[in-house]
């Protein structure tokens, strides 16, 4: 006689899954995306120089993810693809923060419900709008949900308390020294401890003075300018 399959209810299936990605994005250091007068500042807790967790996707479009490097790059280089096969063919004002988003969403839900392991990641689309009221934040989860935030938006292990610092700090009309200031005092909140250095930090912004390729990163000493030494 066969010994009987072993059985895990669909509900318990999901719940595993999700708690699996949790757990591995949990262990990853966060990353702040500020939207402010100038345009959007990113701000990421990140001691490599050279492997990216914010990059370019398109003229007004940055890319930010936490969790699994190689996962998250795979996402990455497909929505740079997407972004240039969708301005090619229609044209540069076609491709928009909300379709990649949309995107993402849809291979991260069937990597979930489809694949025996998850992706450990969340990933956040900005686009850059005319002014500040009309910028555009998605927040993309391990499952494929998405969430349009307005203001801010907090990744990672330490995202809780990074949202309640930015809810209680956070104006609209900051300036990009303003909210890398913010941003890097948020960061830092999370672990008193410690001292969060300006070679630890990855960050970048969306120049709503630049014509069209707005994305553009801060060098060391500029961000050690900013935070005063």
């Amino acid at each position: 006689m066969s010994p009987m399959p072993y059985y895990v209810s669909p509900e318990q299936l999901m719940k595993d899954r999700a708690d699996y990605a949790r757990k591995g994005i949990a262990r990853g250091k966060s990353i702040l995306a500020i939207e402010g007068a100038e345009g959007i500042m990113l701000v990421a807790e990140n001691p490599s120089s050279t492997l990216h967790k914010v990059s370019e996707l398109y003229d007004r479009v940055a890319f930010c993810a936490v969790g699994k490097y190689n996962e998250f790059e795979s996402l990455r280089i497909a929505g740079v693809r997407l972004a240039d096969m969708r301005g090619f063919m229609y044209g540069r004002e076609d491709v928009t923060a909300k379709s990649i988003a949309n995107a993402y969403a849809q291979a991260l839900g069937n990597i979930f419900t489809q694949e025996m392991k998850p992706y450990e990641v969340e990933l956040m689309v900005a686009q850059l709008g005319e002014d500040q009221t009309t910028d555009e934040l998605y927040h993309i989860l391990y499952d494929g949900t998405v969430v349009d935030r307005q203001g801010f938006v907090a990744m990672g292990g330490q995202a809780e308390a990074l949202v309640a610092t930015l809810n209680e700090q956070y104006r609209e009309g900051l300036t990009f020294d303003e909210a890398l200031q913010l941003g890097t005092q948020a960061l830092a909140g999370t672990d008193p401890t410690r001292t969060l250095a300006t070679e630890n930090l990855e960050v970048a912004v969306l120049d709503r003075s630049r014509p069209r390729r707005a994305f553009r990163r801060l060098a060391d000493p500029d961000v050690a300018r900013v935070l005063g030494g």
